[in-house]
């Protein structure tokens, strides 16, 4: 996570695409802008799981068992879904980035608190998340 977080803040920086820290008017500007385009992207998420849903309807309408259906369908948005879902993840690091956090001890300090307790730390100590 460190890798991917030092690199999109130096791509950012250099494509002029970080969040301004100007002053107030300026990071405010740029937060909501930013933010606005980040749902973009979520609701194109959204988009490709209603593609994949619509084919599956229409392969079932055809007489295709629903769960091989939707077996075919993830197939065909999964490129396009991996692409959405890399931008949610582009808008979410540049957020970590303006504010200073560190990605990966808040992703994990977040996660090891839902995680005790419920299966067992051995899981989360296995995929040297501990």
């Amino acid at each position: 996570m460190k890798v991917l977080q030092s690199f999109m803040r130096d791509y950012q920086k250099g494509m002029g695409w970080e969040i301004s820290d100007e002053n107030y008017a300026k990071s405010r500007d740029s937060l909501l802008n930013n933010y606005m385009l980040m749902t973009t992207e979520v609701a194109e998420v959204a988009e490709e799981l209603r593609k994949a849903f619509n084919l599956v309807r229409e392969y079932a309408e055809e007489g295709m068992d629903e769960e091989l259906a939707f077996q075919f369908a993830r197939e065909q948005v999964k490129a396009d879904l991996g692409k959405e879902l890399a931008d949610c993840l582009a808008y979410l690091v540049k957020f970590y980035n303006f504010f200073g956090f560190d990605l990966e001890e808040s992703f994990t300090g977040r996660w090891r608190k839902c995680v005790k307790g419920r299966i067992g730390m051995g899981v989360w100590q296995k995929n040297r998340l501990a």
